[in-house]
């Protein structure tokens, strides 16, 4: 799972923006131009956003845009030593010095590798962004495997405590009203310009991904699965959006003689659907089940749909809706945070909610009867930001604001909510229950242990003199290292939006000084001090933040070593040695994928892992606290989602008591810390 690290995240409200421009000389177009961290600004839009815009002026104010620099195309050379640095400690020396090898005649003068870097300057010279495609095809598009668990991250909601079924729908109306609400922000490009936090705080981020939160749809594909984003006139004439209750669907028209609907109209509509679907005999088979598999059965249940007409007509509406919405029927289950993250990320199978899904669209928000709510995102049009910001938005309209519930005498008498029809055949019944077959076996494989670590949060860290994340990440290496003896490959999200329509790219954390210091501390000789395990701990600290620094600035590795293996590709050349390298292909199956999705709001955020022996884990470092949702599969024997929480805790106290000894040794007198042998608390 590929989250951008979204503590990196700020923001300036578009009247400072205003304020900062006033003053500034006018260009001759009578656009101030603003210098803010070393980037320009130009007000009104301009810039890659200018073909999704829809110019003009609002409350007479001029809408503002970035103008961002493009994604830089690293130095090849750089690019190669780092992949030598990342990968020489992971590997047996063998196998290094074949890589290595290969790497010096790739990049050596007049070989392959300067003929395919230059092809890959003259594609950024001539595109926006130069590696937006091939990355876009690559992470998401190209892949075959189902969404849930493995590709759509859900954000899991504060548990809510409905009296009865209507307190519920109340519930899902205020959603429905927020939701809204904030697209007419995103519409009327009003939302406030994002600013990075943290490493090189300041610069502005692109917005680009926030344009396309509702507006998205993802279509199977055989091979490959097509994006499609409405925009300008598409996206405002969004007028439904669809409800899945009980397995069926049902279209809600938003607006309503050119007037959207108010939060007792919304109301009203779902309690109507909700007795629509209590309609036994008139049930429809659970069609949204087809989307929860693999991408390519899926588009071939899709064909199947297609040559029925009614089908057709259901499948459009689907596709062109603004949201999905899903109320779910209780699960029996305790709700606890480890359940409430399964049953978000997969339903429960087709025996609870499973089916009561659409996977293709890009949000939907699920409020169950029994007060399990979230999101869960379709991946590939946006990250991780845009989903924390989003669901931060529709939490504080829920919680914050009292309730707009209109009178009985201005609801206006709207037509019920339609039903979607659906036709099926023998051989479509035969896709359904393939589907669900599937599902169900990937519900019973997910090993989820979403864990609160409470001994200490951010707040200490950053006392330490410590970057959070790079500690969390450094923790995250100890904790796999005592659990496997070994480091391997480790995707950490970094988000690349300081340039023009920036997604991410990859912070390679299993570095050799992270290595250097785990294995000091699980040495059972005993023949590190405590001084020299605090060096290695800064070192892999400062190894793991400067990687951090790269990345953000445009200059990782992985990103590069993709594009340069698709123009290959793009001009038939002959596949480089360097790209079927048993080397590369083990340092791009990531064992350890892990995202910081902080919050400001009680939520959290999870996924599946990547690779089948892999752990998926993201992590909310709060001010006093750090949840952790760490994932693996149980057909996998070598990963425990338990085993790997264990050693996490002990990993996280272990380090807190090394810098408590180290600082009472510095400082004299020594003591011994606090707290060492604190249990963790465990969501399962």
């Amino acid at each position: 799972m590929l989250f951008a690290v979204v503590n990196d995240e700020a923001q300036l409200k578009f009247k400072d923006m205003r304020q900062i421009a006033l003053g500034h000389k006018m260009k001759k177009n009578g656009s101030p131009l603003v210098h803010f961290q070393g980037f320009p600004y130009l007000f009104p839009l301009t810039g890659p956003e200018r073909k999704y815009a829809n110019h003009g002026e609002r409350d007479g104010q001029t809408r503002v845009s970035q103008v961002l620099p493009k994604v830089p195309v690293p130095p090849l050379k750089q690019t190669l030593d780092t992949y030598l640095k990342c990968v020489q400690h992971l590997v047996k020396e063998e196998q290094f010095k074949k890589t290595k090898a290969i790497a010096e005649k790739f990049g050596a003068p007049g070989g392959v590798g300067e003929v395919l870097q230059k092809k890959l300057l003259e594609r950024r010279d001539k595109t926006t962004n130069w590696i937006y495609d091939y990355w876009l095809e690559d992470m998401y598009l190209n892949n075959r495997l189902a969404l849930p668990v493995n590709s759509s991250p859900v954000m899991v909601f504060p548990k809510q405590t409905f009296r009865d079924q209507k307190d519920a729908l109340r519930f899902a109306a205020r959603l429905v009203r927020g939701v809204l609400d904030y697209k007419a922000l995103i519409d009327a490009r009003a939302l406030p310009v994002d600013f990075a936090r943290g490493q090189l705080a300041g610069t502005p981020l692109c917005m680009e991904q926030y344009y396309r939160i509702f507006n998205s749809y993802r279509y199977p594909g055989l091979k490959t699965d097509t994006l499609r984003v409405q925009m300008n006139a598409a996206s405002a004439a969004q007028e439904h959006i669809i409800v899945a209750c009980k397995n069926q669907f049902f279209v809600l028209d938003v607006v309503a003689n050119s007037k959207q609907l108010n939060e007792t109209e919304i109301l009203s509509q779902l309690e109507k659907i909700m007795k629509m679907s209590e309609n036994a005999e008139g049930r429809l088979p659970p069609f949204g089940i087809l989307t929860s598999d693999g991408r390519t059965e899926w588009a071939q249940a899709r064909d199947a749909l297609t040559k029925d007409q009614t089908n057709r007509d259901s499948l459009a509406l689907i596709e062109s809706c603004l949201c999905v919405v899903c109320l779910d029927e209780p699960s029996g289950l305790e709700a606890r945070d480890t359940t409430r993250a399964v049953l978000m990320l997969h339903g429960g199978g087709h025996e609870k909610n499973g089916a009561n899904r659409w996977y293709d669209k890009s949000m939907q928000f699920v409020v169950g009867m029994d007060g399990v709510c979230g999101v869960v995102c379709e991946h590939s049009p946006f990250e991780g930001i845009v989903m924390v910001q989003c669901s931060e938005y529709l939490m504080k309209h829920i919680t914050g604001s009292p309730s707009k519930m209109a009178r009985a005498s201005n609801i206006r008498d709207l037509p019920p909510p339609k039903k979607m029809l659906w036709k099926c055949n023998q051989h479509i019944q035969g896709l359904l229950a393939a589907s669900r077959d599937r599902l169900q076996r990937l519900v019973d494989n997910l090993d989820m242990d979403v864990f609160t670590f409470n001994v200490y949060g951010k707040d200490l860290i950053k006392k330490l003199k410590m970057s959070p994340d790079a500690f969390i990440q450094v923790a995250l290496q100890l904790a796999f290292y005592k659990c496997n003896k070994r480091l391997v490959s480790t995707y950490e999200s970094a988000s690349i939006r300081r340039f023009q329509e920036g997604r991410v790219d990859n912070i390679r954390s299993a570095t050799p000084e992270a290595l250097a210091f785990v294995m000091s501390m699980t040495d059972e000789r005993a023949t590190f001090t405590d001084s020299e395990k605090n060096r290695r701990l800064r070192e892999a600290i400062n190894a793991q933040t400067n990687y951090t620094i790269a990345a953000i600035t445009g200059m990782a590795i992985d990103n590069h070593l993709l594009g340069l293996l698709k123009v290959a590709k793009e001009h038939n050349m002959e596949m480089p040695e360097i790209f079927s390298d048993e080397t590369y292909l083990a340092s791009n199956q990531f064992i350890l994928s892990t995202s910081q999705v902080p919050t400001t709001v009680e939520m959290f955020c999870c996924y599946g892992p990547v690779v089948p022996n892999g752990y998926g884990a993201c992590y909310n470092p709060q001010s006093d606290h750090i949840i952790f949702c760490v994932s693996s599969f149980w057909e996998n024997t070598g990963t425990s989602s338990a085993v790997f929480v264990k050693a996490l805790n002990e990993s996280l106290l272990e380090i807190r008591d090394l810098c408590n000894r180290s600082s009472a040794a510095a400082t004299k007198p020594a003591g011994s810390s606090q707290g060492a042998s604190l249990p963790y608390k465990s969501g399962k």
